[in-house]
């Protein structure tokens, strides 16, 4: 065993918990198989780490595998130290944290290693919804050892050594790993959307003890309230700027201006992250048209529209929120859906779930129309229609079918253009304002941009009491 990659394993645990806090389970647990030439290896730990610590006083249970006790693979001794941490963290309600560095299934143990992968499978999806979930992969994480970041509520991988995969890149057909790695952070975080944050090592343990500072320690609890130095009714000046890239706006309304974005490179046009008002935590969804670089210049232009991949991270975001009693704040500016083959294949199922996590959710619910609000889009941007508790609007918002232009060309076609203009210019006052929308009940107030923050948070605090019931049934099927 070679002291430097065992101490990796402990480092690891070392630099994301609170110094001197972690306190170690199973350290005398070794491999019981002995075909093979096991029987003549030292298996110290079975190659994964296990045990208890604090991040910010808050207690987490972490495991991290050891790439160098027979390439950190997975057996039955190594699977049931692993199941034993889970049965703890949901007995006590505390995140499970797992660094990821394997080779997979432990070949000499054969159907144990099979029925050890199963094992893992089965703790974290009884821990689903009941404790948070975070994976962290340093090294390799392939074959069936890929669906244990899947089932676990955030997934963080290292930029440049990470490899994730199910089938590896030179084993699919027509691909060479030269010319398109599937199994690098890059595809795994931007094209398959399973990996929401990337970064160096370092960069990783930072975020990690920053997103569990942010979340709760199990589902029958609230994310701790953290005290606030920043003014309620402080005026957001960069929140109307930001109506396109709304990780602008969000940032300008959170407390101390931290938002913290999920999946930041998948489904870019929309946003999804947690952040905290006025020291609670909330988590945000919000339509992105536009993306500014460091230059303050628009880099991308994405429109104004719902697309399959960021309905899809939307809404498995409003789940977890749910999950967890997070409430959800949406920023709505949206005229219609992607239009393309490519998008058409999955959209109305897409949207489909989009709706269904927001009418579902029993979480206090506000939402924000910002720019546009258009057509059935809007509808399943967490509209009154579907269950939104509270609803502002910008004073020039426009809410309606569609734009008032387009509207009037369908009503008076033929007519000319001095008629189309007149018409489209009343269809936009009856029927497409902000103040249309409030007269018929669908907004519930009317304010200035600069106010977002007030008014959100007074919302916010004037529903924290909600409860919601649903119909009895066991599951829903969306």
């Amino acid at each position: 065993m070679s002291t430097t990659s065992t101490s990796e394993a402990r480092q690891r645990i070392n630099a994301l918990l609170d110094e001197n806090s972690f306190v170690e389970i199973g350290a005398l647990v070794s491999a019981r198989a002995t075909d093979f030439n096991l029987k003549q290896l030292d298996t110290p730990s079975d190659g994964v780490v296990t045990g208890y610590g604090v991040i910010n006083d808050s207690l987490v249970y972490v495991y991290s595998q050891d790439a160098s006790v027979i390439n950190g693979t997975i057996g039955e001794m190594h699977a049931k130290k692993i199941a034993n941490l889970y049965d703890l963290a949901m007995k006590m309600g505390a995140p499970v944290i797992g660094l990821i560095d394997s080779a997979g299934l432990r070949l000499q143990e054969a159907t144990d290693a099979l029925n050890a992968f199963g094992e893992i499978y089965l703790k974290q999806s009884m821990a689903s919804g009941v404790i948070p979930q975070i994976t962290a992969i340093f090294g390799t994480c392939g074959g069936g050892l890929a669906i244990v970041p899947s089932l676990t509520d955030f997934t963080f991988m290292e930029e440049k050594k990470a490899k994730l995969f199910v089938n590896a890149p030179n084993a699919l057909e027509g691909n060479e790993i030269g010319k398109c790695d599937t199994s690098s952070a890059k595809f795994q975080s931007e094209e398959s959307g399973l990996v929401d944050f990337v970064g160096s090592e370092a960069e990783i343990m930072g975020q990690i003890r920053q997103l569990v500072s942010m979340l709760p320690g199990n589902n029958e609890e609230e994310a701790e309230f953290t005290e606030c130095a920043d003014d309620i009714n402080r005026l957001c000046g960069q929140v109307e700027a930001g109506a396109g890239d709304t990780v602008i706006a969000l940032s300008d309304i959170a407390d101390d201006g931290l938002f913290v974005e999920v999946k930041a490179g998948y489904g870019k046009d929309m946003v999804v992250g947690l952040m905290k008002l006025n020291g609670m935590t909330v988590g945000a969804v919000a339509n992105r048209s536009e993306i500014y670089g460091e230059d303050g210049k628009v880099a991308e232009k994405l429109g104004e529209e719902l697309s399959v991949r960021g309905c899809e991270k939307a809404a498995d975001f409003i789940n977890f929120c749910d999950a967890f009693s997070i409430p959800v704040l949406s920023l709505t500016n949206v005229n219609g859906f992607k239009a393309t083959k490519c998008a058409e294949k999955g959209m109305a199922k897409a949207v489909a779930k989009l709706t269904y996590a927001f009418a579902n959710a029993t979480v206090p619910k506000v939402n924000v129309i910002t720019k546009k609000a258009f057509g059935s889009a809007y509808v399943a941007m967490n509209s009154k229609a579907i269950g939104a508790d509270v609803t502002f609007a910008w004073e020039n918002a426009q809410i309606g079918t569609m734009d008032a232009k387009l509207a009037a060309k369908i009503m008076y076609e033929g007519e000319g253009a001095e008629v189309l203009d007149e018409k489209a210019k009343e269809y936009a006052a009856l029927q497409n304002s902000a103040l249309s929308a409030a007269k018929r009940g669908y907004v519930d107030y009317i304010i200035t941009a600069a106010e977002t923050r007030k008014y959100v948070i007074g919302a916010f605090e004037m529903l924290y009491s909600k409860r919601e019931d649903r119909p009895a049934k066991k599951h829903g099927t969306v």
